[in-house]
């Protein structure tokens, strides 16, 4: 089954969520705003996507200057918590399936998957 993180203010999100409901496979959303993800699911996320924490990071967010994570010697660990305190810094939609993941930006990526 294939899960998207989404986020339904994000019109990147609500693309891939349209698209997924358009191909007919089932999946299940989790509201990451709603449903933080926990370190353990977080650090798992990054493995699938096969990215570092600082690429999942959103910079464009006013926490990202706000809480300093635009220092680039942050370790990874600090911004693994930043992103827990904050989910919003985690970049969307995330779609997962099976041990694979991908940030479906843009909304075709998702294709990758299969």
């Amino acid at each position: 089954m294939l899960t998207i993180y989404h986020n339904n203010r994000c019109s990147k999100s609500r693309e891939v969520l349209s698209l997924l409901e358009q191909l007919g496979r089932p999946f299940q959303v989790v509201n990451y705003l709603n449903e933080p993800l926990d370190e353990s699911a977080l650090r798992t996320l990054l493995k699938q996507l096969q990215l570092s924490p600082r690429e999942l990071l959103r910079n464009k967010e006013d926490e990202y200057k706000s809480m300093g994570l635009d220092n680039e010697s942050l370790s990874d660990d600090i911004i693994i918590q930043a992103m827990l305190r904050q989910p919003k810094l985690i970049e969307r939609p995330v779609v997962v399936h099976g041990n694979k993941a991908v940030i479906a930006r843009p909304a075709s990526r998702l294709l990758e998957l299969f």
